[in-house]
């Protein structure tokens, strides 16, 4: 069985492997698994020890792979030697996991995909416009467990986000579910969200208590439906 080392640094989990990654690497995975148990998304994977690698093994990384993306964490790759390089080009594995020649600049790796990562969620902001608005919603926790709030001021709309008053019951990066329904029509939305802001009481006393949400999963003709609803009322207030 493949010895595995883990450490940490920088919020980054960093897995030292050793030997052999076949059909008995099942720890990988396992240990993975716990990595993301523990809130770690980011993880390293120092192959400089490792010695073989098969089809199965092959497998066994696709499996952790899909793991860690499918929870919007990143797995990458460094010290990796020659032959075993090779393998993972041949199936096509350096195409979806990035490999590093060392672990400063992998580590260093991680900080830079934040930077991008921020600078495209502002520049995807900013091409959404922003309405005013004063609706009451409601607003649950997307896995059915409390705390459900019920008739909640939506202050701020955009095809990306919201900004909801009048609830103190959820904590950031919890997932939520926003129940509206847009007037003339009344038209009925559910739109799952992530809680991405939730302003200091004394810092922000004008906002608080509130919350700050980011879409998630929005199918493209329902964010059609919002862009076209905000543009609406956007010219209305223009012309007023």
């Amino acid at each position: 069985m493949m010895e595995i080392r883990a450490r940490q640094k920088n919020n980054i989990v960093i897995l030292d492997l050793v030997g052999r990654i076949d059909v008995e690497s099942a720890n990988l995975v396992e240990a993975i698994g716990q990595c993301l148990r523990d809130g770690f998304t980011d993880i390293l994977c120092n192959m400089e020890e490792v010695e073989f690698i098969d089809y199965m093994g092959i497998s066994v990384i696709v499996i952790v792979y899909k793991e860690i993306t499918n929870s919007k964490g990143r797995l990458k790759f460094t010290n990796v030697p020659t032959h075993i390089r090779n393998i993972l080009c041949i199936a096509g594995l350096d195409r979806a996991i990035e490999i590093h020649v060392d672990e400063e600049l992998a580590l260093k790796s991680f900080g830079e995909d934040k930077i991008i990562e921020d600078i495209q969620k502002m520049q995807l902001r900013r091409r959404f416009k922003r309405l005013p608005i004063d609706l009451k919603i409601e607003l649950k926790s997307k896995f059915g467990r409390s705390p459900v709030c019920l008739k909640l001021d939506l202050l701020n709309l955009s095809a990306v986000g919201a900004f909801i008053f009048g609830c103190d019951k959820f904590k950031l990066g919890d997932e939520v579910v926003l129940k509206l329904q847009l007037p003339p029509k009344n038209e009925e939305f559910e739109l799952e969200a992530k809680v991405v802001w939730i302003p200091d009481k004394h810092v922000q006393p004008h906002a608080y208590p509130g919350l700050g949400v980011e879409f998630i999963n929005i199918l493209p003709q329902k964010q059609q439906k919002l862009i076209d609803f905000i543009e609406r009322n956007l010219s209305f207030m223009s012309t007023d």
